[in-house]
């Protein structure tokens, strides 16, 4: 359960970080509690599984990620959570989703995939591939970012 206060925490994260040689009293500051308060309730929501991590939200494409790629993968069942964890480990991907099939959708397992360009990215696509050992995909490369926030929960 989240109480009210780790509501306004979770709020406030969602939004940029102050640029601040100390950025969670700054936080503290605004919802009018303390710094040792903020960092108690991170550690709790960290602790109850609610909160993974804290991290920055890097635009790739300005940052020279210019070869990013959705790939879909048609991924036996029984080795969703194999590929997963093995799909898991390269740095190239940054999402990685299983999900249901249609009766005009077969692919069950998304990945995310970005690279400096999109001869490096189809090189780590076939990497990829190599590794989890599934070569029935296709990869749907990105063409445009139309939208990329994070999610306001509270």
């Amino acid at each position: 359960m989240v109480n009210e206060v780790q509501k306004k925490i979770i709020n406030s994260l969602s939004k940029d970080m102050p640029l601040s040689p100390e950025p969670y009293k700054a936080i503290a500051m605004e919802l009018k509690i303390t710094e040792e308060e903020l960092l108690d309730n991170l550690q709790q929501l960290h602790q109850k599984g609610i909160l993974r991590r804290v991290g920055a939200v890097l635009y790739h494409r300005e940052a020279g990620y210019k070869g990013n790629a959705m790939v879909v993968w048609k991924v036996p069942e029984e080795r969703v959570d194999e590929v997963g964890k093995i799909a898991s480990t390269f740095n190239e991907i940054t999402h990685c989703y299983e999900r249901t099939t249609g009766e005009r959708w077969r692919y069950n397992f998304f990945t995310m995939v970005h690279s400096c360009n999109l001869q490096q990215c189809e090189v780590e696509i076939n990497k990829i591939s190599k590794a989890i050992g599934i070569y029935d995909y296709k990869v749907l490369h990105s063409i445009k970012e139309l939208k990329k926030s994070s999610m306001n929960y509270f």
